[in-house]
């Protein structure tokens, strides 16, 4: 077995899937999954079964993860229909990332416009913090107040339910995050665009919800390196695989850049705080000796 805090804040070029059976259990607080959809013509996405690829693992996460941990699962709308997952982790909500955006593919059918990312936990979920999440509200406040208003929200399940001037839960349809598209800052390149780079911020989203700094945080398919990089920004620890190389060199150098941009902040910082001149205090009701 690996002692994980030797290799903390690592990517290594390697399967991820084989490396997943190194870990120790119960080791990690959350796991981020953006792997196989089983969808396209890539080299890395060709798998036989989606759905069994899943389960598999699913039992892996499910042995690495700590009670209450937390596993974010990317997928298309099927990616874990006809498997009984339920002896391993317990389904929390199966988010739709909604991408009204997307060119119409279909023509004797509808285009699919979302994906979905299944979050499971490890029995029950130890970390939900959703003060770090919240959106903002969708209704003006005179209106949500007399909502709230009504005998039958006042009086039932949802009563103590108030306005939260702060903003509300994300909920289970995110189509506030818009995926990568050729104009964005982020894009690393094209041939990352739509299957591999996710945003900043959806993951940021995940990674701020589903664990604390200092948390250990597992992506076995880093891709272009997005969680690492949110990890280092967010103070999370992780821990990487990917087998192609390129990706890998890619997401490599992504970490190495936030490391030293969180760096040159920090020294930034520093060198304000040393430049405060602390000005000493003058009583101007006292005389002035002139020279």
């Amino acid at each position: 077995m690996i002692n994980v805090e030797h290799v903390v804040g690592r990517i290594f070029n390697t399967d991820g899937v084989a490396f997943l059976d190194e870990l120790p259990a119960e080791s990690t607080d959350l796991v981020v999954c953006d792997g196989p959809y089983g969808v396209t013509t890539h080299e890395w996405d060709n798998v036989q079964n989606i759905q069994e690829f899943n389960l598999n693992l699913i039992k892996k996460f499910s042995r690495i993860l700590k009670q209450g941990g937390a596993l974010y699962l990317f997928g298309k709308p099927d990616c874990i229909d006809f498997i009984d997952y339920r002896e391993y982790l317990s389904l929390q909500s199966r988010i739709v990332w909604y991408q009204p955006s997307r060119l119409a593919q279909g023509r004797k059918s509808f285009t699919n416009n979302y994906d979905v990312i299944c979050y499971f936990a490890k029995g029950k979920p130890k970390t939900f913090n959703l003060e770090h999440i919240r959106v903002p509200q969708l209704v003006e406040l005179e209106h949500r107040k007399r909502c709230e208003n009504v005998p039958s929200v006042k009086n039932g399940k949802y009563g103590k339910t108030v306005f939260n001037k702060d903003g509300k839960n994300p909920g289970d349809v995110w189509g506030d995050i818009k995926q990568l598209t050729y104009k964005s800052k982020e894009l690393i390149g094209r041939d990352l665009l739509h299957t591999i780079q996710k945003p900043e911020r959806l993951i940021e989203r995940i990674i701020k919800a589903s664990s604390n700094p200092g948390d250990m945080v597992i992506d076995p398919f880093v891709g272009s390196g997005t969680v690492p990089v949110v990890c280092e920004r967010l103070g999370r620890k992780f821990i990487g695989c990917e087998t192609n190389k390129l990706y890998f060199e890619i997401a490599s150098s992504r970490v190495q850049k936030e490391q030293k941009r969180i760096e040159k902040a920090a020294d930034e910082s520093l060198f304000k705080d040393d430049r405060t001149i602390q000005t000493p205090s003058v009583d101007f009701n006292q005389p002035v000796l002139l020279l």
